[in-house]
């Protein structure tokens, strides 16, 4: 299998590493630390010589509780830094949810939408429909600002999963090959703990057949339950996460730590080629 991104074609035989470059002065897991355009900037290309395989730009925080940020200012945090890396050898998403962004950052040389909403805005479904761009489609129930406040299912498995089916048909329907979606089950996004592990253990059966699955667990608040540590101390949990998902299905994980994240799934790679010899 493999996912068209834009103009490059990754081969999914192995797992895939997205490295997140959050420029928001509020982001739960760097605290603003790459704000600026020249810190995101270096911080994607030091990413990029980590082994990240795609580069996820985000300009507005969506974690529990988030106010949203008006198009003008995720413009103006997302474009320039787009723009900066628009030479660089891997594919560069952006993670927004807005149409008039998305339309700007495929203008600017976006090779993937990361949408929260999975393109239940009919102006996304259009624009991604009429461009070469890969998309992200995830499901959460709820806004950032009330996501977490008492989240139900009957079966959560089940319900992200026939969430996920219905957007990829609704996707297909517009014109966008398979090859150019990728499902994320949305930890953390209307979840309780054991929404999040029960999610994880059975990872695999949320995607629809022929379709890549992201998984992006990386510090998330689901790690801090677990450990007790705060979002900055994660680093092990997160990895450990990483590799539990794709020895659950995850052909893309979406991760902070990508030198960490690379290493441990090099030896699951190697343990998998020895055991198949």
């Amino acid at each position: 299998m493999f996912f068209q991104c834009g103009k490059y074609r990754l081969d999914l035989e192995r797992p895939l590493i997205m490295g997140v470059v959050n420029v928001t002065p509020d982001s739960f897991s760097d605290g603003g630390r790459f704000e600026s355009a020249a810190a995101a900037v270096a911080h994607a290309h030091q990413l990029i010589a980590e082994g990240a395989d795609i580069i996820d730009i985000g300009g507005e925080s969506t974690r529990p509780g988030a106010a949203e940020v008006d198009l003008d200012e995720e413009r103006r945090r997302v474009l320039p830094v787009l723009e900066r890396l628009s030479d660089v050898a891997v594919p560069i998403s952006v993670d927004t949810r807005k149409s008039a962004l998305m339309r700007d950052a495929i203008a600017a040389g976006a090779s993937m939408l990361n949408d929260i909403e999975a393109l239940q805005t009919p102006a996304s479904l259009e624009i991604a429909a009429g461009a070469n761009v890969a998309i992200c489609l995830m499901h959460k129930r709820g806004a950032p600002a009330n996501m977490q406040r008492d989240p139900r299912y009957d079966d959560v498995v089940a319900d992200v999963a026939g969430f996920l089916a219905a957007r990829v048909a609704v996707a297909c329907a517009a014109g966008i090959a398979r090859e150019r979606l990728v499902v994320d089950p949305g930890f953390g996004f209307g979840k309780t703990l054991a929404h999040n592990l029960q999610l994880l253990r059975s990872l695999r059966g949320t995607a629809p057949e022929g379709v890549a699955l992201l998984a992006g667990i990386s510090r998330k608040s689901m790690l801090g339950q677990i450990t007790g540590r705060d979002a900055s101390e994660r680093t092990y949990a997160s990895v450990a996460a990483a590799m539990i998902a794709v020895q659950n299905g995850a052909n893309i994980v979406r991760v902070h730590d990508v030198a960490a994240t690379r290493d441990v799934l090099a030896v699951l790679s190697a343990v998998r080629n020895a055991a198949a010899e």
